[in-house]
Formats: C-alpha cells, sequence, structure tokens
C-alpha cells in the first residue's frame, strides 16, 4: 500500500524535463506514432516543451526522486472587458494511476492557486479534460467553440470591400501584431507573448497559412490560419475587427472554389455562422471549451469593470469555494456609481448565496445572471438579479488558445 506520508511536495526544476514529458505522455496517452503524423521527434518536443518549463510554475509531488504527480502554470496575461489582468494559464496536469485516489492533485491545486494569488494571478484558465473535476475544484466553463462544415456551393459570393488580402509567413510578425491588435479589444482574449503563441502553435502541422486582411489605411484587421488538403478548406482560426475584414476574409476562402468542395473551421464567439450566410444550412455544432475560476474575489473585484449608472449598488451574500479560503463566507459587495467594485467579508449570515463557480462565469460574461438565477445557481431576490443584470457587462470570452 502505497503511504502518502513518503511522498513530498516541491517544485519541479528544469532536471526533471524528461520525467515531466514521461507523465504528460502516459496520462494523456500521446504515442510516438502521433507524435510522428504531426512530424515530431520526441527531441523536438522535449525542446518545444523546455523553454516553457522554464518559464512555468511547476509543482508536484515526489517518490523518492521520482515524480509521480504534477501541474504547471502559466504566467499569461487576458483582457477582462477591457482592463488587463494577470492570469494564471494551467496546464501540464497528470497523476500516474498508480497514485491516484490519494489527494495529491486536490494539495497540488491547492498550491498552484496560493502560488498564483502570491503573484496578484486572480484569474485562471484552463483547458479541461474533465469538465465534472475542474467544477468540483471551483472552475467553470466561461468559453464555446463552434464547429462548422461548408460545401462548396454554399460559399458566401464575393463582396467587393475597400481593403485586401495578403499571404503571409504563419509564424511572421505581422500576425502577431494583427492578433495584438484584436485581442487589445477583445473580452476573454490572451495577450499573447512568446510563450502563448509557441503553445498556440505547438501541435500544428508544418504546412499551415495564413492570410491578412489589410483595412484602405494598410492597416490589419484580421487574419485567417488554415491548411488545404484532399480538397478540404480547413481554418483553424479566423479572427476580424470589423464587419469588412470579415467580408474580406471570407471572399479569400470562397476564391478557392474550385480547389476544393468543402470548408471545415472553428470559431470561438458565441455567434454561429449560419445567420451570416445566404444558404444558412449549414452543419454546425458547439462544444464547450475553456473553464476559469476566480482566485482571489476581492482582488478580482478591486479591478473589475462593473457598467457605471450613476447610482451607488450592494449585495450581501455568502460565498462557497472548494479550496480557497479568501472566498469563502458573507461578503458585502459595493458597486460605486462609476463601476468601481469592492468586496469586503463580514460577519452577519446573508440569505443569498452563490458558488466560486457561479461567480466566476457570471462576472467572465459567459451566462447571464438572470439565467443562473433562473437554473437555481444564485439564490437572491428579483431586484438583486435586475442590478446584477444593469452592473455586468453582455459578451462571452473569446479564448482560440489551447494550452
Amino acid at each position: 500500500m502505497m503511504n502518502k506520508k513518503d511522498l513530498k511536495m516541491r517544485p519541479v526544476g528544469n532536471e526533471y524535463l524528461e520525467q515531466y514529458n514521461a507523465l504528460l505522455r502516459y496520462v494523456f496517452q500521446v504515442t510516438d506514432q502521433e507524435l510522428s503524423s504531426v512530424g515530431w521527434q520526441e527531441k523536438e518536443i522535449i525542446r518545444a516543451k523546455f523553454p516553457t518549463m522554464q518559464k512555468a510554475d511547476v509543482i508536484g509531488w515526489f517518490d523518492g526522486d521520482t515524480l509521480v504527480s504534477q501541474v504547471a502554470v502559466y504566467p499569461m496575461r487576458v483582457k477582462v472587458f477591457g482592463k488587463t489582468y494577470s492570469m494564471g494559464g494551467l496546464t501540464g496536469v497528470g497523476t500516474y494511476p498508480e497514485y491516484s485516489n490519494m489527494g495529491l492533485m486536490h494539495k497540488l491545486l491547492e498550491q498552484a492557486l496560493k502560488n498564483m494569488r502570491e503573484k496578484k494571478q486572480y484569474i485562471c484558465y484552463l483547458y479541461p479534460y474533465s469538465i465534472p473535476y475542474y467544477r468540483r475544484k471551483g472552475w467553470e466553463l466561461i468559453s464555446d467553440k463552434i464547429s462548422y462544415e461548408i460545401k462548396d456551393y454554399q460559399l458566401p459570393k464575393n463582396h467587393q470591400v475597400a481593403g485586401s488580402v495578403r499571404r503571409v509567413k504563419a509564424d511572421g510578425e505581422e500576425l502577431k501584431e494583427t492578433y495584438a491588435r484584436f485581442a487589445e479589444h477583445t473580452h476573454g482574449a490572451i495577450l499573447r507573448d512568446e510563450l502563448a503563441w509557441n503553445e498556440y502553435w505547438l501541435w500544428d502541422r508544418d504546412d499551415i497559412m495564413a492570410a491578412i486582411y489589410y483595412n484602405e489605411n494598410e492597416e490589419p484587421d484580421g487574419y485567417i490560419i488554415y491548411w488545404i488538403e484532399n480538397e478540404v478548406f480547413y481554418i483553424k482560426d479566423m479572427i476580424f475587427n470589423h464587419e469588412e475584414a470579415r467580408t474580406g476574409l471570407w471572399n479569400f476562402v470562397s476564391a478557392h472554389f474550385s480547389m476544393i468542395d468543402r470548408v471545415e473551421g472553428s470559431t470561438y464567439t458565441d455567434e454561429p455562422l449560419a445567420f451570416l450566410l445566404e444558404d444558412a444550412s449549414i452543419k454546425e455544432s458547439i462544444s464547450p471549451y475553456y473553464m476559469a475560476r476566480i482566485v482571489d474575489f476581492p482582488a478580482f473585484v478591486a479591478d473589475y469593470p462593473f457598467k457605471a449608472d450613476g447610482t451607488e449598488r450592494e449585495w450581501r451574500f455568502s460565498m462557497t469555494d472548494p479550496i480557497m479560503e479568501c472566498n469563502q463566507g458573507s461578503f458585502l459587495l459595493k458597486i460605486s456609481k462609476d463601476g468601481r467594485g469592492t468586496a469586503v467579508k463580514i460577519s452577519e449570515p446573508c440569505a443569498d448565496s452563490i458558488s466560486i463557480q457561479t461567480m466566476t462565469t457570471m462576472l467572465m460574461g459567459y451566462k447571464r445572471p438572470d439565467y443562473l438565477a433562473k437554473i437555481g445557481r444564485i439564490h437572491a431576490g428579483g431586484e438583486t438579479i435586475d442590478m446584477l443584470e444593469d452592473a455586468i457587462e453582455q459578451q462571452p470570452p473569446y479564448i482560440s488558445d489551447y494550452f
């Protein structure tokens, strides 16, 4: 019988890189065949993960000198309704099966969240391998991915636009500049540094292509990242700042009409594509994508841009959090006339209640207060729900990253 007392939790240094990768590969069952099918060799994976691991906060449980359970946190930044937050990007999560059900991961997540709090990373994103598991630990869904399939004859007709589309190197600076312009005013978007871009490309093919829409002032207003294979035009991602850029990029896709018989792609907004197409009878499927959790509620709220409405508003409620003590108990949330929030702990019991999961998805704009109250995720009176509806911006997050 394995004894938890024999295990030690500590930071994972670069000397454990091979063990870190071996554990990831075991947990996610990545085979040599799969790696070689995307043109990767074992050493390349280790090389690609090496700079990433150097920048990450990695902690693990050790049995002697053997790494048996681990999590990694990337230092990242995100836009939340125009405000820039430091964000902890949780990844590299795994435990060998013979060490499972010992509470190791719970302790690692607790430590990772405490570290994030110390580093003022008051929000944490992750791509979930198990939604129920992370929900139990305080995370909640905040974004969707919509996959679509368009037959060649359903492609939009060419519409005149003032700008033009030019193909560029997929790993070039122009693409990064285009994304930076887009992310700066896009709620939920990760402000990509070199680390985030490396992760974004990590599992992509060598023959991936990109094209940028430049507006009439020669400013990059959108891009498409794609590849063509077996007469299918695959779209990894398409972003645009204005409707004209969207039209220009679809003109570019439609220009491939004679080479392809369908387009398959993904979009990360809450806006299905069908309505925008003349022939709207396309196939679309929606699936949950990223999860998030507020790490430190009072600190998160202090920077959060509530909507100003000229009146002072307040809400007394109790909140639950399965891990972080700073988010447990009764709170008084005050929102000033100009939309500045403060949350302080109070000692009196409160009739209204909410969980950290629900608070996260509500403040991130993924689900509305009205809906959350209707399904029993917020317990509060109608006036309070109306106040929250008015105070919180309406826009689900856009996250097209993968880490």
